[in-house]
């Protein structure tokens, strides 16, 4: 196993101790389809008690950090250096179709610049992590983006509404974190879309950049209506001039 930090050893006993808490909800998901109700402020309450478990880990660790989390919002601590970035339930929709594609996304931002990410999926228990200047990794296996070189032979990820489609081949998942985590792992040649929340992207850009991948410049102290590109380096620059006014 690759050696890792204090901060990321912290950042994955708490998202592995919220994720036995979604693993069991989700198994509940199902019944609740039929209901008349339906899953939905099932759901909710989930996200809330994954972020709640997981905000009280990195507090007994770091009690002065702050946070900016998908439920909370941004909260200031005495320490305003270190931030931790946190959406509970990545692909909330998927989650409450009972669909296994969603994830836990934890990133900690440090004077200003993302230094460590994790993106878990517990359903299929694939845990990926990045630190800064250390690689990306995946279940504790190194990884690194595709070396796909040809836009035709690549398959992308979006989400949201594409207004000008391109003549590439495409898809949509459900779960931005995964779509960043895959294009880290070379199982997406890239993605792209408009309209992103900071704690979407946040641990998936430090997973890209470790793993030899390319970003657009992300302003990190704006949290929603981010855009944002990503893909290998190979094709980034045929990449940004196919999606010019995306």
């Amino acid at each position: 196993m690759n050696s890792i930090s204090a901060n990321l050893n912290i950042m994955i006993k708490a998202s592995e101790k919220a994720s036995k808490l979604l693993i069991r909800d989700f198994g509940e998901i199902e019944k609740l389809q039929v209901s008349k109700k339906g899953p939905k402020d099932f759901v909710t309450n989930a996200d809330l008690k994954a972020e709640k478990i997981i905000i009280e880990e990195l507090k007994k660790a770091r009690p002065n950090y702050s946070f900016i989390t998908e439920e909370n919002g941004i909260k200031i601590n005495k320490d305003k250096n270190n931030t931790w970035i946190l959406d509970p339930i990545d692909g909330t929709i998927n989650f409450l179709h009972g669909i296994p594609h969603f994830a836990i996304s934890l990133a900690l931002k440090s004077h200003g610049e993302i230094t460590t990410g994790l993106i878990f999926d517990p359903i299929k228990n694939e845990m990926f992590y990045a630190e800064k200047n250390n690689g990306a990794f995946f279940n504790n296996q190194r990884i690194r983006v595709s070396k796909r070189n040809n836009i035709d032979e690549c398959l992308f990820v979006t989400e949201g509404e594409v207004k000008n489609k391109p003549d590439f081949l495409y898809r949509k998942s459900g779960c931005a974190a995964l779509n960043l985590a895959y294009v880290a792992a070379g199982r997406y040649d890239g993605y792209f879309q408009h309209n992103l929340n900071i704690w979407d992207i946040a641990a998936g850009l430090i997973l890209v950049n470790e793993a030899g991948g390319v970003t657009n410049e992300i302003d990190l102290s704006t949290t929603k209506n981010i855009k944002l590109i990503a893909s290998n380096a190979y094709i980034s620059t045929k990449l940004v001039k196919k999606l010019d006014n995306f």
